[in-house]
């Protein structure tokens, strides 16, 4: 049985790229590896981060989905330090439901900056230019999806909602990694998968 993968975001355009990345993630290993990756559930962060109110999602996502299962959540760190904000909402869901496998990641800043660290995989593609090159510290830009805007043609504005997952099925995967945010997005993919996957297997 294939593991399932769960997953909460907080974005509109999140609810279609994050299911790209994790399948592209999965089908990158030698051999490829398969899951049945759900549509995420969109909650909005602030509501997320609400004493009580991750730990909802997390049981609401747990109990809709079929075993062997893992969820991920992927929220936007906003300036915030993914390495003091991830291990406490990680904290805060593994006591909601300790019985599963959970992985949370911090986008820094945001999603978009993942796309700036492999911007040249991009390059004149969904209005892109095709001389673009990506900034040498992608996540040390503060608003991404504007970088991407000014890095467009005439006339074209990223949107996430017809871009984002356009572009998750493009970026050059192995190049994103030096974003340590989204190294970290590929290295939870493959432990919830092999975690999921053992316990389907116990």
């Amino acid at each position: 049985m294939e593991p399932c993968i769960v997953s909460i975001v907080e974005g509109h355009g999140e609810v279609e790229a994050l299911p790209v990345l994790v399948r592209r993630i999965l089908l990158e290993q030698a051999p490829p590896v398969y899951a049945n990756v759900h549509r995420p559930r969109r909650i909005a962060k602030g509501s997320l981060l609400r004493q009580g109110e991750l730990e909802r999602h997390v049981e609401a996502a747990a109990s809709q989905t079929e075993m062997p299962a893992a969820i991920l959540v992927v929220i936007d760190s906003d300036g915030e330090l993914p390495c003091v904000m991830g291990p406490r909402l990680l904290a805060r869901a593994t006591c909601a439901r300790s019985d599963m496998s959970i992985g949370i990641v911090l986008a820094h800043w945001e999603w978009e900056n993942w796309y700036l660290a492999a911007v040249e995989s991009l390059a004149g593609y969904r209005g892109l230019r095709p001389d673009i090159s990506s900034p040498e510290h992608p996540e040390s830009i503060s608003g991404a999806k504007e970088w991407l805007t000014r890095h467009m043609q005439t006339g074209r504005v990223y949107s996430p909602i017809p871009d984002q997952a356009a572009l998750a099925d493009r970026l050059d995967l192995q190049a994103a990694r030096r974003a340590p945010s989204f190294d970290k997005l590929y290295r939870e993919v493959l432990r919830l998968f092999r975690e999921a996957s053992s316990r389907g297997h116990a």
